[in-house]
C-alpha cells in the first residue's frame, strides 16, 4: 500500500511515455493513406494500402520480445530504469520516421527505414504500457487503484485525441498536394517534442513503495517457463482481455478514418472531426468507470463493457453505411467511444492486480504484448482484408463482436482484487 502522498510529477512521467506510444501509433494509423502512396508505391491502391497496413503491424512482432525483456528489466532494477529506457527509444524512433525520406527520393531504402522505425518503436513500446501500469498501480493509495490504473489508459485516449485534432488541422489547412510533400510530417515532428520533456521528467521519478519492499525481501527472482506453470489462469485472462479491448480500440479508434475515407468516400477532414468528438467522449469518461470499479468491482464493470462490444457494432455500422454522413460517423463514434471507456476505466488495474509485485511488469507484458501483437497491430490488415473478402463493409463489426467473445472469457478467469488494501 501507498503510504506517501503522491507527486502530480509522478503520475505525468507515468503517463507521458504512454502517451507518446500511443499518439505515434495513431498517427501512423491515420496517415496510412498518405503514407502507402509516399513510401509503398505498388500496382494498385489497394496494394498499396496493405503493403503500409503490414508495416503498421509488423512492428508488433518485437513487442512481446521488448515486453519481456523491458518487463524483466523493470522487476529487477525498477520501474524508473525501465520508463527512462523506454521513452529514450521511443524518440529515436519517432525521429526516424519525422525525418525518412520518401520511395521517390532513395527508393526501396525509404519503407525500409520506416519498417526499421517501427520494429525499434515495438521493442520499446512493448515494455511501456507494463512498466508504466505497474507504476501507476503500485503507487495508488488504498481504495483508488481503479482511478489511477485508469490514467494510464486516459493517456492513451489524449493521445489519439491529440492526434486526431492534429490530423484534422492539417487535412483542413492543407491542400493534397501540400500534405503529401510535407504536411504528413508534421504530426511526427509534434510528437518528437514531448520525448525529452519526458526524459526530463522520468530522470526525477520515484521509485514505488511497493516494489522497493519486494526488492528488499529478496523474493526468487522466476523464468518464463515458471511464470506460465504458476500463473497460468492468470496470463490467460489477461490475454483474452486485452484480446477484447485492442480490437475495440483499433477497430474504432485508428481504422475509422481510413474506413470512412476508403468505404464511406467521407472526406479525410470530416471523418478527423467525428474522431475527435468520439475521443472527447472517450477522455472525459473513462476515470468515471475506473473510480466505478473501485467502489463495485473489476468484472461487473469489465462484463457491462463486454456486453455493449457484442451487441452495439453491427446495428450501428449498418445505420452508417445506410446513409454515411458525417453526422452519423460522430454519432457512431461517441457512442462507440463510451463504450470502450467502460473497459478502459478498470482494465488496467485490473490486469495488474493478476501478477504479485515482483513479476508484475514481466507477467503483463507477457499477455500485454502477444494479445496487441496478433490482434491489434494487424487489425487494419484484418478488417481491409474481410471487407475484400466478404463484400460487405460491415466486417468490421463482426471482428469487434468476435473480441467480445473473447473477453467475456478473461473477465470469468480474472480474479478481482478491487476490496485488498494491499498489492500481494
Amino acid at each position: 500500500m501507498q503510504t506517501k502522498p503522491v507527486a502530480l510529477r509522478q503520475i505525468i512521467a507515468a503517463v507521458i511515455g504512454n502517451a507518446l506510444e500511443w499518439y505515434d501509433f495513431v498517427v501512423y494509423g491515420f496517415l496510412t493513406v498518405i503514407i502507402s502512396r509516399l513510401f509503398f508505391p505498388a500496382d494498385s491502391e489497394y496494394a498499396s494500402l496493405l503493403l503500409t497496413m503490414v508495416t503498421f503491424g509488423v512492428g508488433f512482432f518485437m513487442r512481446p520480445i521488448g515486453g519481456v525483456l523491458i518487463g524483466m528489466y523493470a522487476d529487477r532494477k525498477g520501474r524508473k530504469a525501465a520508463l527512462q529506457l523506454i521513452i529514450f527509444l521511443m524518440t529515436i524512433s519517432i525521429a526516424m520516421i519525422a525525418f525518412a525520406p520518401t520511395y521517390a527520393a532513395i527508393g526501396v531504402a525509404a519503407p525500409i527505414i520506416i519498417l526499421l522505425a517501427r520494429l525499434l518503436q515495438g521493442m520499446a513500446t512493448g515494455g511501456e504500457f507494463a512498466s508504466a501500469t505497474a507504476f501507476l498501480v503500485e503507487s495508488a493509495p488504498a481504495g483508488r487503484r481503479g482511478f489511477f490504473g485508469s490514467l494510464q489508459m486516459v493517456g492513451q485516449s489524449m493521445a489519439a485525441l491529440a492526434g486526431a485534432v492534429v490530423g484534422m488541422l492539417i487535412t483542413q489547412s492543407l491542400t493534397p498536394e501540400e500534405m503529401d510533400s510535407w504536411g504528413w510530417r508534421l504530426p511526427f515532428l509534434f510528437g518528437l517534442l514531448i520525448g525529452p520533456v519526458g526524459l526530463y521528467i522520468r530522470r526525477y521519478l520515484d521509485e514505488t513503495e511497493a516494489f522497493i519492499e519486494a526488492s528488499q525481501a529478496e523474493i526468487e527472482r522466476i523464468g518464463l517457463v515458471q511464470l506460465w506453470r504458476e500463473h497460468k489462469r492468470s496470463i490467460l485472462a489477461c490475454f483474452s482481455l486485452v484480446v477484447a479491448g485492442t480490437i475495440m480500440y483499433y477497430v474504432v479508434l485508428i481504422y475509422m478514418p481510413t474506413y470512412a475515407k476508403t468505404q464511406l468516400k467521407i472526406p479525410l477532414a470530416d471523418a478527423f472531426a467525428a474522431q475527435v468528438a468520439g475521443l472527447l467522449c472517450l477522455t472525459i469518461a473513462i476515470p468515471f468507470f475506473g473510480v466505478l470499479s473501485d467502489r463495485i468491482g473489476r468484472k461487473p464493470v469489465l462484463f457491462l463493457a463486454m456486453l455493449c462490444y457484442f451487441v452495439l457494432p453491427y446495428p450501428l455500422f449498418a445505420w452508417l453505411q445506410a446513409e454515411p454522413t458525417v453526422v452519423r460517423l460522430a454519432i457512431m463514434q461517441i457512442v462507440l467511444c463510451t463504450t470502450v471507456a467502460i473497459a478502459f476505466g478498470p482494465i488496467s488495474t485490473a490486469l495488474a492486480e493478476q501478477f504479485p509485485v515482483h513479476t508484475r511488469s514481466t507477467g503483463l507484458a507477457l499477455a500485454y504484448n502477444f494479445a496487441v501483437m496478433l490482434f491489434g497491430g494487424f487489425a487494419q490488415l484484418i478488417v481491409t482484408w474481410l471487407i475484400r473478402v466478404t463484400g460487405t463493409p460491415l466486417a468490421p463489426a463482426f471482428y469487434v463482436m468476435f473480441g467480445a467473445v473473447v473477453g467475456v472469457v478473461g473477465v470469468a478467469l480474472m480474479a478481482d482484487h478491487y476490496k485488498e488494501e494491499k498489492l500481494q
